[in-house]
């Protein structure tokens, strides 16, 4: 999962709960304080991947994740340097800057150990879905007023 990765024990707990105990869906999203979507989300995983209930003993938290998730950002091939996503999302905000642009001088930097353009903007997509959203509002104060 991005950046607030899925505890593999949670998902063993939703497994277990389902299989071994026989609950519903909204029996378990209640039991285990989660959203109706995220338990048939990761029973749909599951089913998809062929795990049954018990799991395998030779299956690790690892070798569920990869079973579970296993479109996630790939791994770095060697010789490949990451760009600096951070960078690029305060770099976009400005006027006048396009990906093309950003790409371009990643590019120059990095020559032959750079991804090319649509791997680029790709790796940059996935990098964003990272991100929490939140809206600052910055305000003098006593300047309004808010009332929720």
């Amino acid at each position: 999962m991005p950046a607030e990765r899925t505890s593999m024990r949670l998902i063993k707990e939703v497994l277990r709960l389902k299989f071994e105990s026989g609950l519903s869906l909204r029996q378990i999203a209640r039991s285990l304080h989660i959203g109706l979507g995220t338990v048939s989300l990761h029973l749909n995983r599951a089913k998809e991947a062929g795990l049954s209930w018990p799991l395998p003993g030779d299956l690790d938290d690892n070798g569920l994740e990869h079973a579970l998730f296993p479109h996630q950002l790939a791994p770095v091939r060697s010789g490949l340097v990451e760009p600096d996503y951070a960078a690029i999302h305060k770099e976009l905000k400005r006027k006048g800057v396009t990906k093309q642009l950003l790409w371009e001088e990643y590019k120059q930097a990095q020559g032959e150990h750079g991804y090319q353009y649509s791997q680029y903007c790709q790796r940059y997509r996935d990098w964003v879905l990272t991100l929490k959203r939140s809206m600052r509002q910055i305000h003098k104060a006593g300047d309004k007023l808010f009332i929720d």
